[in-house]
């Protein structure tokens, strides 16, 4: 398969059984990918990474590692008949996720957790685990494909039902872990993944989702900041004002803001005023028209490149800058220093610090990092 080609080839052994570790945060997605999986036939063993416990009473029945989830993973385990252990997480998550999150939303910086709980506990983490049950795959519930390229080399593509697909949280991914990844539900609808749970009588089968921060389950980011910062970081009152510097009011401190922001600026124009900036420097929301949103590119940090070598300079991609951007087509110039710049074909608006940036050829990932400015 060539890196622009509709999808990934299936692996050649995929139909012989494997001894598996099946990844289970107590959701339907994960639990119906673990059974699929015990279903083919292969040994599968059951793991649920507590992260974030918020003990017997979750603050919404969408909240994972919860006392509850933690039960409805191995109640999937038990009716298929296949082992389940709990990992405790927790101190790795608060290291890795949730003070990196804390750090760039003090910093005037909108960090998307998710990729980095893939790149450290789902795919690192846990696949350092496999070793001690013999596993050869590590299997999640993420809506994505993976499987190798015209020349052999692992592959992570879209999911076919574009509006499940995961691929873009998943570009952190290393790539020495993808050879051993399987995504079960790449090729389903979640419709589907549903009537697969009631066919299997999984308890889960019509569970809500869960919400993207799976560490604030109320939705109340600013209070969540509010009690992990205190009143000094990120939450000083600073001046709202133009590009020109012409001052129209105060706010409430920079976690509260993100780029591209509309909504609760608390300030009156004569016509909507977007979050352009958010300087922390000065403790500055710089404000403007929704013209002033569009940039031309934007530089990264390191990339994590999932190809077996950096691409060419001048190679042609799409580029996603948020979770639900839709791709833009676009020129990548990776650098020696390990970073990369983008030049989109036409201005992207609201490109934000923190957030990531993910390269794609055709249907498959081929890098991703964070957006570090956009230029």
């Amino acid at each position: 398969m060539s890196a622009g080609a509709a999808g990934p080839a299936p692996r050649p052994d995929a139909a012989s059984p494997r001894r598996v570790l099946a990844a289970m945060s107590g959701g339907v997605d994960s639990g119906v990918a673990a059974a699929l999986m015990a279903e083919q036939g292969h040994d599968v063993t059951g793991v649920t990474l507590k992260l974030w416990c918020y003990g017997n009473s979750p603050v919404s029945p969408r909240a994972c590692c919860t006392l509850d989830a933690i039960d409805d993973a191995r109640r999937v385990a038990e009716r298929l008949e296949f082992r389940h252990f709990v990992v405790d997480a927790e101190d790795v998550f608060r290291a890795r996720v949730l003070q990196p999150f804390l750090d760039d939303y003090a910093r005037g910086r909108t960090p998307y957790p998710c990729a980095l709980c893939n790149q450290s506990l789902k795919f690192g983490d846990l696949v350092s685990r496999m070793a001690a049950i013999g596993a050869d795959w590590l299997v999640t519930g993420h809506y994505a494909r993976v499987g190798t390229d015209d020349a052999g080399a692992p592959a992570l593509c879209r999911a076919v039902d574009a509006t499940k697909d995961q691929s873009y949280a998943l570009a952190l991914v290393p790539y020495a872990s993808l050879a051993r990844a399987v995504f079960p539900l790449g090729g389903l609808t979640k419709t589907e993944v549903r009537a697969h749970a009631a066919r299997l009588s999984l308890s889960v089968w019509d569970k809500p989702d869960s919400q993207d921060l799976c560490f604030v389950p109320d939705g109340d980011y600013a209070g969540f900041m509010r009690t992990k910062l205190g009143e000094t970081r990120g939450m000083n009152e600073g001046p709202i004002e133009t590009a020109g510097g012409l001052r129209l009011g105060t706010h409430r401190g920079i976690a509260h803001y993100t780029v591209g922001q509309r909504r609760g600026l608390g300030v009156a124009a004569r016509e909507p005023l977007y979050v352009i900036e958010v300087d922390a420097g000065r403790d500055a929301i710089v404000v403007g028209p929704r013209g002033q949103l569009e940039r031309a590119g934007l530089e990264t940090g390191a990339v994590n490149w999932l190809l077996p070598e950096p691409p060419r300079a001048d190679t042609r991609v799409d580029v996603k800058i948020r979770a639900h951007h839709v791709a833009a087509p676009a020129r990548l110039e990776p650098r020696e220093d390990g970073t990369a710049a983008v030049v989109f074909d036409a201005p992207q608006a609201a490109i934000t610090p923190g957030q990531l940036a993910v390269f794609y050829a055709g249907d498959r990932v081929i890098g991703g990092a964070a957006i570090e400015r956009p230029i």
